[in-house]
């Protein structure tokens, strides 16, 4: 009887490590909030049905308070097991101070090629510590309905954007644009990085400032500060308070005909506007007719392992899920609008989706300038970008001081640029 007993109890403990063992909970970080009811309903579900065990939790912040609450988190000991990756410096940055743990092993890094690793890879490409999940195209997005209404062609030069901006405005029916300064990442990203690449010609000015042969006071830099500056009299009123969710708001209700803004909002406007109106793309105007079309197909997101975790087996599971072919068709349909890495071709079925990526055929496709290499120091040339786009916007700086401020910035930390 006490034998029994004993083996009883024998068994029951073995079980119920086993069971403990395998009752994993992986959490994520990100920046991506508008991606949670895309994450609970279908990719979460979707993982755990085939890994029965492991449980994942996505957990996003604010976009703007990203970078600053992961910091804290991963400081303060209490970071999620997975962290979604900035591109380039911020997460390279991460990896260099043993807060991302080195994946270069991981089996599914061999279906990504050297190009899409590269933004999170050390700089001599030795050491690989995300997973390539997407990238994400910048251009506007239009309401056909209101296009229509007023007889409006989509734009492909400078002259025709703002006669059509014009032409809203003076109707006076619609917000021509709908784009606020409130939480200037906005500002930088769907403006400044929008429209740049056509006047510092993509790479070829992007290398040039890494390289010191150009500077943020070159007229290719402050040229788009000036056309932003423009755009203060089309965002309605209000606008220096107006945030990111209330733009979104203003176009998915059609109050606004024109959005500018990048792919990544396909997936969060199209069951918004659901039988109310049809949405449009079209990449930067050219400064005229025949120039090369620039457009920033930036590498976009990723996914680490905090190298503090204590589920690292589980972890990794996810990621070679994550750099699966499986995930890359999930992630794509179900994020129409971030555009997979993957070797794997990717049949897109949204419409929209479609219409930018379309774009690969006929423009220079070029990353954000910001990213790589170039904020790594302090002041940081991406955040004071978001202000220095802002300021231009609501007219509490001119494009020339504004430049002339990155510039200095710039300068006092990174050599090539101090020549």
């Amino acid at each position: 009887m006490t034998k029994n007993l004993r083996l009883a109890l024998l068994a029951s403990t073995v079980l119920a490590g086993t069971a403990s063992a395998q009752d994993v909970t992986l959490t994520v970080e990100s920046w991506r909030n508008d991606d949670l009811t895309i994450w609970q309903d279908t990719i979460i579900p979707a993982f755990e049905e085939a890994n029965p065990g492991i449980k994942v939790q996505f957990t996003p912040s604010a976009p703007a308070e990203y970078n600053a609450v992961l910091n804290s988190k991963l400081e303060a000991g209490s970071a999620g097991d997975l962290i979604t990756c900035r591109p380039f410096d911020a997460s390279l940055e991460l990896f260099s101070q043993g807060q991302l743990a080195d994946l270069t092993d991981l089996d599914a890094m061999s279906n990504f090629s050297d190009v899409a690793k590269s933004a999170w890879q050390t700089d001599d490409g030795s050491a690989t510590f995300c997973v390539p999940m997407a990238s994400v195209i910048h251009g506007f997005m239009y309401n056909k309905s209101i296009f229509d209404e007023l007889g409006l062609e989509v734009p492909t030069t400078n002259e025709e954007f703002y006669a059509v901006l014009d032409a809203i405005k003076e109707d006076g029916t619609y917000i021509p644009m709908a784009m606020g300064t409130a939480d200037q990442w906005e500002a930088a990203t769907m403006g400044y990085q929008n429209i740049g690449p056509t006047y510092w010609k993509g790479e070829e000015g992007r290398r040039a400032l890494i390289e010191g042969t150009q500077k943020l006071t070159d007229e290719a830099w402050v040229e788009p500060f000036r056309q932003i500056a423009r755009w203060s009299d089309y965002l309605g009123d209000g606008f220096e308070a107006q945030t990111y969710p209330d733009s979104q708001n203003l176009f998915t209700l059609g109050r606004a005909a024109i959005y500018p803004t990048g792919s990544w909002e396909i997936g969060v406007f199209t069951p918004q506007i659901d039988g109310m109106f049809e949405m449009g793309a079209f990449p930067p105007p050219v400064q005229a007719e025949g120039d090369t079309c620039y457009i920033s197909d930036h590498t976009d997101i990723a996914l680490g392992m905090n190298a503090a975790t204590e589920n690292p087996e589980a972890a990794r599971t996810f990621l070679n899920w994550v750099g699966s072919p499986e995930f890359a068709t999930l992630y794509a349909n179900a994020l129409p609008g971030f555009f997979s890495m993957n070797s794997t071709p990717v049949e897109m079925e949204d419409p929209v989706a479609q219409k930018f990526v379309s774009w690969r055929e006929n423009c220079e496709p070029t990353i954000r300038s910001t990213y790589q290499i170039l904020s790594r120091g302090t002041p940081n040339l991406e955040n004071e970008t978001w202000n220095a786009s802002a300021n231009v916007i609501n007219g509490a700086e001119t494009p020339e001081d504004a430049a002339a401020r990155l510039q200095d910035g710039l300068a006092s930390w990174y050599e090539p640029q101090q020549q």
